[in-house]
């Protein structure tokens, strides 16, 4: 059956259906640090919260503030218009000077002068867990390309954290939509327009300028995170394909409203340009009772994804298995397409089955959640690794792995079930940081270029 089978329970409840709009109100504990599982997941309306018919009343009648949230420009147009009205306790420029944070590990723009660029295939086995770091502190930067400042290019992180983000602490990127992907443990992200649980298998968008916080009610986790500087995640459309296939919208989760009544003081840090800044506001930063728009972060259940594929020759493009993408300026050039390869079956008759060689104009990012890739498994020690296949370099698998697709007698193939990874296609080429170029494992042919035969037998 559709969906994954989850060992940790989620106790938040959601609305459904990505890109409609949406508007909730609803009441929270004012000890937020004692909520139980009863007390987040009941949905109480309160009276008032939520202005009607109007947005910006002159008093709002719980003495609230109205603060609106962009995601695009006023003018966009209204299938693609993005914005959301919050109703705070407290406005968010109740707010110190900003400072910045030098020190910050996320403190750089990727700048291509900055990052390596090579045509070499490369791996990374999994992170070592940071123990002692928060899901903020334990971000490091893999690569990316393009500038956030002009709002073009990609940034890819791999996360590792042993500790959740402290209470009075919020964080947002104004340079990106982050897609976070976890490999191990549990994510509970608090954002401001409510509550989302994240765990293996599921992934979480969490769109540019929203706040959030993250904690960890199952201890470490480890994952990816994919920042996008161009537009914002979407699903792509779905052609010839019709009504029905790829992510639907319906299985799309967006929280709902939870506030937190305080007026201690809550850090907040910003990443701006590629720099990392902190202020202090007055009260929590989720101390909105109530909203309406279109503009939220959300969730997915990667097990609920609707394979299609090929059904009796030859070997369909990766793009068939698109969950998400985000496109770039150039058209027909996606930014970022997030592609996820998990369970279904391969039936397709007198084809090579296995990736084929191929030289792609999209560089290929890519990780392992479990399992491994389609046919292929991965030991579980290796579970969380991820490998580059850059702008129009060439990769494939092994000569053994070759000879053996060739040479195997075909009948359909079940794709196990606990098959979950996933593809990044970018059209940017994709530079790396010294961090990640000096961690990674080259894969070559070597003084043998790899092993492969002479196969030719030219006919007289």
């Amino acid at each position: 059956m559709p969906g994954s089978k989850f060992t940790t329970e989620d106790p938040f409840t959601y609305h459904t259906s990505l890109n409609s709009y949406h508007e909730y109100t609803l009441a929270s504990s004012r000890h937020p640090r004692r909520y139980t599982e009863s007390t987040i997941a009941r949905s109480e309306a309160l009276k008032d919260a939520l202005p009607h018919p109007q947005s910006l009343p002159q008093r709002h009648p719980l003495g609230l503030y109205p603060e609106r949230i962009s995601g695009t420009s006023f003018t966009a147009k209204r299938a693609v218009n993005k914005q959301t009205f919050l109703y705070r306790i407290l406005p968010s420029t109740a707010q110190s000077s900003w400072t910045k944070m030098p020190e910050h590990p996320l403190n750089h723009r990727p700048h291509s002068a900055a990052l390596n660029f090579v045509p070499d295939q490369l791996i990374w086995p999994p992170a070592e867990i940071q123990e002692d770091k928060t899901f903020l502190d334990g971000l490091q930067m893999i690569g990316g390309a393009g500038d956030p400042t002009t709002k073009n290019g990609v940034a890819y992180y791999v996360y590792t954290c042993g500790i959740g983000m402290d209470e009075k602490q919020a964080f947002y990127s104004a340079d990106g939509d982050m897609l976070v992907v976890p490999q191990t443990g549990v994510l509970d992200i608090q954002t401001e327009m409510g509550f989302i649980r994240v765990r293996p298998r599921e992934i979480c968008v969490v769109p540019r300028g929203i706040r959030y916080r993250v904690s960890l009610p199952d201890g470490r986790s480890r994952g990816h995170v994919i920042e996008a500087y161009s537009g914002h995640f979407d699903l792509p459309e779905l052609g010839p394909i019709g009504t029905l296939g790829l992510a639907n919208v319906r299985d799309f989760e967006i929280p709902r409203a939870y506030y937190i009544d305080t007026e201690e003081v809550t850090e907040v840090i910003a990443k701006f340009g590629g720099g990392i800044f902190k202020t202090h506001i007055k009260g929590s930063a989720f101390s909105a009772v109530a909203w309406h728009g279109t503009y939220y972060p959300f969730k997915y259940d990667l097990g609920k994804f609707m394979p299609i594929g090929s059904t009796l020759y030859d070997h369909q493009d990766p793009s068939i298995y698109t969950v998400l993408t985000c496109p770039s300026d150039k058209p027909d050039h996606a930014a970022v397409d997030f592609l996820v390869l998990g369970p279904r079956w391969m039936v397709m008759e007198d084809t090579f089955r296995i990736p084929y060689f191929h030289r792609n104009t999209m560089s290929e990012f890519s990780s392992v959640i479990s399992g491994g890739f389609d046919l292929s498994r991965v030991p579980p020690a290796m579970y969380g690794m991820s490998g580059l296949h850059n702008f129009l370099s060439p990769h494939g698998l092994s000569a053994a792995e070759t000879e053996n697709a060739m040479q195997k007698t075909l009948k359909p193939e079940r794709v196990p079930d606990d098959t979950m990874a996933f593809l990044v296609e970018s059209c940017y080429p994709i530079g790396l940081t010294d961090w990640a170029y000096g961690n990674s494992i080259k894969i070559t042919g070597g003084d043998d270029f790899g092993g492969f035969k002479r196969l030719f037998k030219p006919k007289i």
